[in-house]
């Protein structure tokens, strides 16, 4: 297994093995488009007299097939990452296989424009597309398979607990495919000695020198302020000394994720801060998605949700919505509405399991809740209990993709730093869904959340919804 992580990472090896995988897909996807021209002769008869034999093409196969390899080297696709997306990858490939693929077909008809087929160059295209982004699927299923099992996986020390420090910590869990976990960190102040969600609080920066022997480091995130500037090259000298890697995160780096703006005046270069980056015109697109997306939703999906009032109503006395005050952005308060999957005097109950809570901090999860019915547990394991919110989508309280709606009892006990996740407004789904759901803590709930307003775009609101549904079919981490 770890021969594999290291083919798959190392940089030689991993493009000489990706390099000759897409020479073989290629021309896979060529024969496969040459078949169903040909010989399945889909959409279109082949006239008598005008087929070709697969012989007449292989020129083309191999030029082809060269100039999509040179193609891919040039968009980078060959170059080695820390980092891993598949959705990042596949339209890379789509891309240069676009490219690649209109350059040849010009390049043919420059010099036979009657001979070859048209069409069996669009097929050959599409079957490149989907069977190269398959593989990269296969790479993808693959690495994640070995750094659950510790192969190839980065231990990461952070020192210091400020800002920085947590913003570094929601970066690596939003970006699990990165291969990177964090051990812990130190830091000297006092108020700064607790656990945050899965990271441990190691102490004061002078137990440095343990916790590297005690642990396994393989590098080290220093996040300090630059006033302590001293100590930050004391560290680094220390970890060159005993072979462990050091990294520094420039105290601004805070504010350049999603406030810094850098303008000119006669040519000296200013920074300067902007809001954040869920608004404006992009408050206004996203909200338009929403309306739409969440008006299909209700259309398409009135048929379900009357079939599941009805199982509820058949199942047990109550109201067939559940109702409950939530909070939204900055702070305003709004009635989330939800299928019931409780017996109907539920809260009431709640006191009284609450020795049984599973969660920390200001959440409350119970995985065999006794409250929950039988069509409750079905509706919360598909998320279907979660359809009556986008009419709290349509009415503008919440959003399809943002933070998990708080219970104002839950925001009456947030640390400063988590009120951050009050600065959008609340999702049907969001970061922490796709990257755990009820098995993540809250202080890991609340850094998925913040780097999420900080760094929201539509690739990553369309990135989470289509992560959302195989976690929704599959029901992973609900209950």
């Amino acid at each position: 297994m770890k021969h594999l992580h290291v083919l798959f990472t190392n940089r030689f090896s991993a493009k000489l093995f990706w390099v000759l995988v897409d020479v073989l897909l290629i021309n896979l996807a060529f024969l496969l488009a040459y078949l169903l021209r040909y010989e399945v002769q889909l959409f279109r008869t082949v006239e008598p007299g005008y087929y070709v034999p697969y012989q007449v093409y292989q020129p083309f196969v191999g030029l082809y097939t060269l100039l999509l390899i040179l193609v891919y080297r040039h968009q980078g696709i060959y170059r080695i990452r820390q980092r891993i997306s598949w959705f990042d990858e596949f339209y890379a490939i789509l891309n240069s296989t676009a490219t690649g693929s209109i350059i040849a077909i010009v390049l043919v008809f420059m010099y036979q424009p009657t001979f070859y087929s048209r069409i069996i160059f669009i097929y050959a295209a599409l079957f490149t597309v989907g069977l190269l982004g398959l593989s990269r699927l296969i790479k993808l299923w693959l690495l994640r398979s070995l750094r659950r099992r510790g192969i190839g996986v980065k231990q990461l020390l952070i020192v210091g607990a400020g800002e920085v420090a947590r913003t570094v910590m929601r970066a690596v869990m939003a970006h699990p495919e990165l291969g990177l976990k964090i051990v812990g960190f130190v830091d000297d102040h006092p108020m700064k000695q607790e656990d945050i969600g899965p990271f441990k609080a190691f102490g004061h920066t002078d137990n440095l020198d343990k916790v590297l022997k005690t642990e396994p480091i393989d590098e080290v995130i220093v996040t300090l302020p630059w006033e302590y500037h001293d100590r930050m090259m004391h560290i680094m000298v220390y970890c060159d000394h005993v072979g462990i890697r050091t990294r520094i995160v420039p105290d601004m780096y805070q504010m350049t994720i999603n406030r810094m703006k850098i303008v000119e005046i006669a040519g000296i270069p200013m920074i300067g801060a902007h809001e954040v980056s869920i608004s404006g015109l992009n408050q206004v697109v996203k909200r338009i998605i929403d309306l739409v997306l969440a008006s299909t939703v209700l259309l398409f999906g009135s048929p379900i949700m009357g079939l599941m009032a009805l199982m509820i109503k058949l199942e047990s006395p109550g109201p067939v919505l559940f109702e409950q005050i939530r909070v939204g952005k900055d702070g305003s308060r709004f009635t989330i509405y939800k299928f019931r999957s409780m017996v109907q005097n539920a809260e009431a109950q709640k006191a009284a399991l609450q020795k049984y809570n599973e969660a920390d901090g200001a959440l409350f999860k119970m995985k065999d809740d006794p409250r929950v019915t039988r069509i409750g547990r079905f509706l919360r394991r598909t998320s279907l209990d979660e359809l009556p919110q986008m009419y709290n989508v349509i009415m503008g309280d919440m959003s399809l993709v943002g933070p998990r709606p708080a219970l104002p009892t839950e925001v009456a006990q947030y640390q400063e730093w988590h009120r951050r996740r009050l600065e959008a407004a609340p999702g049907i789904t969001g970061l922490g869904q796709v990257n755990g759901r009820s098995k993540l803590s809250f202080d890991e709930v609340a850094l998925l959340d913040i780097y999420y307003i900080e760094n929201w775009s539509l690739y990553l609101d369309t990135k989470i919804l289509l992560q959302t549904i195989p976690r929704v079919i599959l029901g992973s981490g609900a209950y």
